[in-house]
């Protein structure tokens, strides 16, 4: 595993060299634009908007939008400037907290911190410690240009450094289908709360696979091969009639399969 990355943590007065690695891999099936003609893959240009003309890597500097159509030009230097803290390289651990007060929608992107040789034992008594709690370190990085907020914390043996939204960015759920609360009966509660109970199990991530993307490798196989490919039969959506009715229907379904498990 190769890292993107190389610094430090800095907690308390020690400073642990780390590299930061990906923990995560997009496998989503990727498709590339194609001239139906002749299959010939479609490539793209750089192109200005007030011209049409093409515009080489070497012309082309950084704007940000003040307003409408107007910018103002930032170089590298201007942008050292204003994130001091990225030549840092240090994962700044400020502070730690429950992880249980931290809602999920906060997290963006998981990366693994794997030590130097010159900081194993240090790494090592931090992963233990935080091993024997249910607490995340808060802390602020610097990557590709850009400070995070972000989270250390101990998973099966190593460290992991999640980055998160900042406040600012995460949006508020405003519905004005929510604004008036409709009717609700407590036995609709109580069948919803029994079908949740009924599905309850504990996770095993290894039972979960990526079905449509076996199906586009599947078919992409037969198209190689010369294969027909003929498209399923798809279920029409069951239309709600009556809710209890519905709720009732799907506590029975969901006990059967849970008897079945």
């Amino acid at each position: 595993m190769r890292s993107i990355w190389k610094g430090a943590i800095s907690f308390g007065l020690v400073t642990i060299p780390v590299g930061l690695y990906s923990a995560t891999e997009n496998r989503t099936p990727k498709f590339k634009m194609l001239r139906e003609s002749d299959g010939s893959p479609i490539k793209y240009k750089r192109v200005a908007e007030s011209d049409g003309e093409e515009v080489t890597w070497d012309e082309i500097v950084k704007g940000y939008e003040v307003e409408k159509g107007k910018y103002v030009i930032f170089t590298d230097e201007d942008l050292d400037a204003a994130n001091a803290h990225g030549g840092s390289k240090l994962v700044d651990v400020i502070q730690f907290v429950d992880s249980s007060e931290i809602d999920p929608i906060y997290y963006q992107k998981t990366y693994f911190l794997g030590p130097e040789k010159t900081g194993v034992k240090a790494y090592q008594i931090l992963l233990d410690a935080l091993k024997n709690g249910q607490r995340v370190g808060i802390c602020k990085v610097a990557l590709r240009e850009k400070e995070y907020l972000s989270t250390l914390r101990a998973m099966d043996g190593v460290l992991v450094l999640e980055t998160m939204f900042w406040p600012d960015e995460i949006r508020k759920a405003e519905f004005e289908e929510l604004a008036e609360t409709p009717e609700i009966r407590d036995e609709e509660v109580q069948m919803a709360k029994m079908i949740i109970d009924n599905l309850t199990t504990e996770f095993d991530p290894t039972a979960w696979t990526d079905s449509s993307r076996e199906a586009i490798q599947e078919l992409a196989r037969k198209k190689v091969e010369g294969e027909e490919i003929i498209a399923p039969d798809l279920p029409e959506p069951t239309k709600v009639v009556d809710l209890l009715e519905a709720l009732k229907a799907s506590v029975e379904a969901t006990k059967a399969k849970r008897a079945a498990s």
